[in-house]
Formats: structure tokens, C-alpha cells, sequence
């Protein structure tokens, strides 16, 4: 038989074929001599690189079908599988054996081979296309040879690194390695050295791992196309661009932000009307006039989906030309703006709202530390004066925000769970020195307050009319995550019940509470995990948590780029009168759902380096205190081991189960320890003194040994009754 692409396709559609190799398939079509063998070869290689059919990790060629899906493969940290996230968001889980080579990152075409839980499951049957180039980690030595260890545990193989690529590279520096060789059957991964950015153990490697371990640009580096057209902005407006705008530059306006914030996008002003309403303005800074789509600035600013907050450096979105001048609202600077202007009634609630392009001139730049210290009546005598042209609005904003907020609570949002924000104090060297708990003060729930009302107003004129748009969506949590969430309060020995479809208001009472409950902080950390996570989207399914309807981002266009795109469908919305949306308008609205999945993928990415380099140095902080102890709280229970946070600190470690002083069983139903001779139980909740014995900045792990537990009155239970007589079996380890 002539073999041809047309008897290949014929014979690859046929029912009875059955996924071969290349021999298989000669014995099949009858390729049984050199010439035709290789004509087969030849054919094969053709089909597979127009992708009609792949060939999988077994040298077998598959012809893709509805059973074969492609996606992301993102593995776990435990190496328990992976999962294959579907351009589309939907996952499938795949089996350790069942990932071929594949490695955190590739895309892969995956077989569906069953279910798992409520997903689908599956194997990995081709790496099509391999994302990451590069590796930060660990360069170790073994002889002659050298491998370096990935700092990402969800790479899973270690890199061979050949002695003519080391590079100068030492034991223990940490390294950048470029990926020469992919894993392949009975071989590790390779890998030169690109980069050696110092000993692995010294504090100043940490922020530049974090960066190249996530793929993030260097803090100030852009591309020389962007920075060239950033320095053609002016720093001044001329008078041109004021034409046509709402003009604010002679009302009190003024911005409230951290002492450390150096990107001003939102500032408020507010005043009491003759008839006893409020008239709120919430003035943005207006990005969108100067980042025109399609640009090398706009390009850019979309790669990058976000600015990413590394403790005290900032990756901008855009470049310093803009998010640090011409687009801040600098107090005695004139500012464009898109500014929402809302009446609301004496009760706080929505009027009516417009949206304006101003300009502004803030009378003051304020810090949350002056304001708070202002509305408690503890500021200074120069405070006092920095903020006497304001102090008016300040009053009013507190009382007007409070109302907002009573609005919001009654509805069911949930509301009162802490940030758990940290402030690390470094040394002159970059050491750490201590680690301070953050706590939040009126005027940030404020500002908060303000700020939500406006993505939500902003996010209800689109809704309401049914125009293309961005949402910031929160889905309902799913049945198994409340009922952990159940299991952990009833283990503290609270009995709550949670209906099958949980409503917000439900996790709110929860919060409230506990809110004088010792472990409230991990009840919430222990609630918000439950909760699925806040995404961007083209369809509207309201917010969750917030109880909201609608909601959106259009507050911080300078540091999101979602923002930035719902000012430009602003003034989309503005300039388009009643008609229909025009050609560019619709084309537009079909970039939509690209853009909200990417900006929801740079968020993730943003939100896991800013963890990892604050995790970084919380273990930096313990591995500089080892053989200290510390006082901490029993936050978790499992059969390995006990998870101990430091509460002073908001530090977390595990006591490992072959470190306690008998033989523990885990009552998994109970959510306690018992031990079976000495009859001790650990539960959730108890106070703990424990050591500090390991600190690994690669893994983030750090193990405590207790040193003193309280010791608590002893009820026997049904199953101590039963395992008294009992002998133990075996150590757990």
C-alpha cells in the first residue's frame, strides 16, 4: 500500500486504531522495508508538527480528541499530583505516576481517564510546549559533579549541572540556571549557570530570588521602547488637556495613604448639602489619558498585569515617570482625574453617582497614622496644623463611612477579618531584627469604605445596562470548605451550624462571635481559606463576600491594570450616547475575557512572591533565634505533627509527631492527639511554649520542639475507654 497523509488519516480515524509507537505502525500499514519505513517517518513527523496527531511520552501516536484537553500543569507543594488548568479555568487532576515528564508550568495535552472528587482526571500524554527557560536555586556539590536544587517546590527534579557550565558558580550560592536538557526517561533535567547572585544564606539574595523564582522584571527596569516613550510625557498639563473637565481644583481634596506609599491614585473630598445629603467624590487618577491602548507603555503595563509589593521595593506597573508624577495626586499639584461624584442621604445610602473627567489640586498628602491619631484625639500640636484646612471633611468622612459600613454589615458582607499584616525591622545590614504585628486603624476602614462604595457604583452602571465590561467576581464557597470550617470550630468546642448553601452574613456572625477568642485570628485565616479566591471576569456573578451585586477595580489604575481598562470602557460609556456600540467598540469587548483571565493569573503571581519573600523572612527571623523559646498557640492537628503558631510574631511551625514524649494517635473525628500511655490530648487552641530547632529559607519550613505544654484535666472518651489495655503497636514517625 502507497503510504500518503490521506491513507495515514484514513487509518488514524478508523475506530479500530489503537494508540502505536512507530514500529507498531509499520506493522500495521505493512512498512516493512527501509524506503517505506522512512517515507512512514516522514509522514509521521508532518502530521504530528501540524498537530493532527501527537506523539506522547511512550512514543505512541495519538490523534487529539473531546477525551484530550490541553492546559497548564501547575503541581503541588506536598508532590501529591498536579493539576491541568484549562484555558477555559477548569481543572483536572493528575496522579504523580501519571505526569510523564512534564514539569510546573508546561503546557500539556492530557487524556481524561476518569474522575477525581468533583473534577476529572487524568494523565499527561505530550508536553506540547515547555514555559520555563530558567530555574533559581541552590548550587550544590557531590565530587566532581554539581546539580543545583530548585528554590520552587513544585519543581520536583534537580538540575545536572556539566563542570564546563558552572560558571564560577561555589557550594551553597544561590544561582540562576538557564534550562539546556528537559527530564527524560532515566535522565535529570540540565542546566547551565547564568547568573550567581551570592551565598544562598545572606539576606540581600533574598529579594532577587523571589524575583526570578516568580519570573517578575527587575525593580526600575523596563524595556528601553517604554522608557523612551515615558520621558516624552510631559510632567506639567498643558492647558489643552483641561479642556472639557470638570474642574475640583478649588474644593477640599485630599489623599490618605501609607507613610511608606509613593503612587497617589485616589483622593476624596466630601461635603454636606443644604438638604442634609452627603456629596462624596472619589477622584482617580486618570492613567487611561496617558497609557493609550496598543502603545509600548500599554503592552507593557498589560505583560506585567500589576505592581508587585516586595516588603519595602516596588515593581511598578508603569513606569516611574508616571506612577511617581504626572498620574499621582501630589498635594499642590494640578492631577487629571475620572472622578466618580455620589449623593447619599442622611443614612448613607446611594442617591445617585457621575462620572466626571476633573482636575484636581489635593490640599494634602495624609498619612493613616495622622488621621487615626487625629479622629482619637491623640494628634500633636503639629499634626493638629498639617491638618486643619481638612479637618472638617475628616469628621465628616468618619461619620459618613460609618454609616456606610453599618449598610454593608446589615446586607451580610463580611467584614471584620484582620489584614495579619507584619511589619518586618531590618538592620543597617538587611538582617532582620524583629517582626511586628500591623494592626489596622479607623482611617483605613474609611478609605476602605469609600472605596468600595465606588467599585461598586462604578461596577452597577455597567450591570444595569448590560455593557461589556470587567467584574471583580467572588464565587460561593463549596460545601467541603465549610464543612472544614465547621469540623475546625467544633474541634474548639463551639457548635455552629452552616446551611448547605452558606451565605456571607452566616461566615460574618461567625466572625463576630469569635472575635475575643484567642485563636479568632486562625478561625479567620481558617474561614478565608475556604473561601475561593477573587478573580476578574466578563460575566457578572456578583461578589460573595461582599455581598455585592456588582463589583469591580477602578480605584488604582496606576498599580492594576483592570482599573486601567474600566477607565477606558468609562469613557466608552460616556462618549456613546444611547446608540449602539460601534465596530472597535465590539472588538474591544471581545478582548475582555483574555484580558480579566490574564489579569487574574498576574494577581496570583504578585500575591505568591510577596508571601514567598515575607515567609523568606520570617524564617530568617526564627534561624536567627534557634534554641530560643517562645510562646505560641496549637493552630493545626494532623498525624505528623502539631502546627504551633508564635503569635507575637504571626509565625508558624510544626512540631513534628516523633519529637513528643509518647506515642500519639490522631482522632481524626475529634481533631485531637491522644497519647496512649500518658492519656495527654493536644488540641486546637492550646497554649504552647515550644524551641525553635530548624529554619530552611528553601523549603519554609521551620520545626519547633515543645518545651512546656499546659497541662489540662483529662476526660476519658469512648476511645481512650477502648485502647486503654491496648499495647502500642508502632512509633508514628
Amino acid at each position: 500500500m502507497k503510504l500518503t497523509l490521506k491513507s495515514l488519516r484514513t487509518h488514524f480515524n478508523s475506530p479500530e486504531y489503537t494508540p502505536g509507537t512507530l514500529k507498531s505502525l509499520a506493522l500495521q500499514l505493512g512498512a516493512s522495508d527501509k524506503t517505506s519505513k522512512s517515507e512512514l517517518k516522514t509522514l509521521l513527523e508532518e502530521m504530528t508538527g501540524t498537530g493532527e496527531i501527537v506523539r506522547d511520552s511512550r512514543g505512541r501516536y495519538i490523534v487529539p480528541g473531546s477525551n484530550n484537553l490541553t492546559g497548564i500543569i501547575e503541581f503541588t507543594r506536598r508532590g501529591l499530583g498536579a493539576f491541568v488548568i484549562e484555558p477555559g479555568g477548569e481543572e483536572i487532576f493528575i496522579p504523580p505516576e501519571e505526569a510523564g515528564f512534564a514539569i510546573h508550568g508546561d503546557t500539556v495535552m492530557v487524556e481524561v481517564t476518569g474522575d477525581y472528587k468533583d473534577i476529572h482526571r487524568g494523565r499527561v500524554i505530550k508536553v506540547l510546549k515547555r514555559n520555563k527557560t530558567r530555574v533559581v536555586g541552590t548550587f550544590k556539590t557531590r565530587g566532581i559533579f554539581a546539580f543545583v536544587v530548585p528554590d520552587d517546590v513544585k519543581l520536583k527534579n534537580d538540575f545536572y549541572i556539566p563542570p564546563e557550565e558552572f560558571n564560577g558558580a561555589k557550594l551553597d550560592d544561590k544561582v540562576i540556571i538557564k534550562i539546556t536538557k528537559y527530564p527524560t526517561p532515566g535522565r535529570n533535567p540540565e542546566g547551565s549557570v547564568e547568573r550567581v547572585l551570592g551565598d544562598s544564606s545572606a539576606p540581600e539574595v533574598d529579594l532577587m530570588t523571589v524575583i526570578y523564582r516568580h519570573d517578575l522584571p527587575e525593580p526600575d527596569e523596563f524595556p528601553q521602547e517604554v522608557s523612551a516613550q515615558a520621558k516624552k510625557i510631559s510632567s506639567t498639563i498643558p492647558e489643552r488637556d483641561l479642556k472639557g473637565r470638570k474642574d475640583f481644583r478649588s474644593e477640599i481634596v485630599y489623599t490618605i495613604d501609607g507613610e511608606d506609599a509613593k503612587d497617589f491614585d485616589d483622593a476624596i473630598s466630601l461635603v454636606r448639602l443644604e438638604n442634609g445629603n452627603y456629596l462624596l467624590g472619589v477622584h482617580i487618577a486618570d492613567v487611561s489619558h496617558y497609557v493609550f491602548e496598543g502603545s509600548a507603555i500599554d503592552r507593557e503595563a498589560f505583560s506585567r498585569g500589576t505592581s508587585v509589593y516586595l516588603l519595602d521595593t516596588v515593581i511598578p506597573m508603569l513606569p516611574f515617570e508616571l506612577s511617581n508624577n504626572i498620574c499621582s495626586l501630589k498635594p499642590d499639584e494640578d492631577r487629571l482625574t475620572l472622578s466618580l461624584i455620589m449623593e447619599l442621604d442622611p443614612r448613607g445610602k446611594l442617591l445617585s453617582s457621575k462620572v466626571e473627567r476633573g482636575v484636581i489640586r489635593s490640599k494634602r498628602r495624609l498619612t493613616y497614622t495622622e488621621v487615626n491619631e487625629f479622629l482619637e484625639g491623640t494628634a500633636s500640636r503639629e499634626t493638629l496644623e498639617k491638618l486643619e484646612p481638612v479637618s472638617g471633611s475628616l469628621l465628616l468622612s468618619h461619620e459618613l463611612a460609618g454609616k456606610i459600613r453599618e449598610n454593608r454589615k446589615k446586607r451580610g458582607s463580611v467584614m471584620d477579618i484582620s489584614s495579619r499584616e507584619v511589619k518586618i525591622v531590618f538592620s543597617d545590614t538587611g538582617r532582620v531584627l524583629d517582626i511586628m504585628p500591623q494592626s489596622r486603624g479607623v482611617s483605613e476602614w474609611i478609605i476602605e469604605e469609600f472605596m468600595i462604595l465606588a467599585n461598586e457604583t462604578v461596577a452597577e452602571l455597567f450591570n444595569d445596562r448590560g455593557l461589556p465590561f470587567v467584574y471583580r467576581i467572588h464565587e460561593e464557597p463549596d460545601a467541603e470548605s465549610m464543612m472544614q470550617l465547621k469540623n475546625y470550630l467544633e474541634a474548639l468546642g463551639m457548635n455552629v451550624k452552616l446551611p448547605r448553601n452558606v451565605q456571607p452574613k452566616a461566615l460574618q456572625q461567625i466572625l463576630e462571635k469569635t472575635k475575643d477568642h484567642p485563636l479568632h485570628a486562625s478561625i479567620e485565616r481558617v474561614l478565608v481559606r475556604g473561601m475561593k479566591r477573587a478573580v476578574y471576569s466578563e460575566n457578572n456573578i456578583g461578589h460573595f463576600g461582599l455581598a455585592s451585586q456588582a463589583y469591580t477595580h477602578f480605584t488604582s489604575p496606576i498599580r492594576r491594570y483592570p482599573d486601567l481598562v474600566v477607565h477606558r470602557l468609562l469613557k466608552v460609556f460616556s462618549s456613546r450616547g444611547n446608540g449602539e456600540l460601534t465596530d472597535e467598540q465590539r472588538e474591544y469587548e471581545e478582548n475582555l475575557p483574555s484580558i480579566a483571565s490574564w489579569a487574574s493569573k498576574r494577581e496570583r503571581v504578585a500575591n505568591e512572591a510577596e508571601w514567598d519573600l515575607l515567609d523568606m523572612k520570617k524564617v530568617e527571623y526564627i534561624s536567627n533565634h534557634i534554641g530560643e523559646v517562645f510562646q505560641g498557640v496549637i493552630t493545626g492537628l494532623t498525624k505528623f505533627g502539631i502546627f504551633v503558631e508564635i503569635t507575637e510574631k504571626m509565625i508558624s511551625g510544626l512540631v513534628h509527631i516523633s519529637t513528643l514524649d509518647d506515642y500519639y494517635d490522631f482522632i481524626e473525628n475529634q481533631n485531637i492527639l491522644v497519647g496512649r500511655k500518658n492519656k495527654r490530648i493536644f488540641r486546637i487552641g492550646d497554649d504552647l511554649k515550644v524551641q525553635a530547632v530548624r529554619a530552611d529559607k528553601t523549603t519554609m519550613e521551620i520545626d519547633f520542639n515543645i518545651v512546656e505544654k499546659e497541662k489540662k484535666p483529662v476526660k476519658k472518651t469512648s476511645h481512650e475507654q477502648k485502647t486503654r489495655s491496648k499495647k502500642p503497636k508502632k512509633r508514628h514517625k
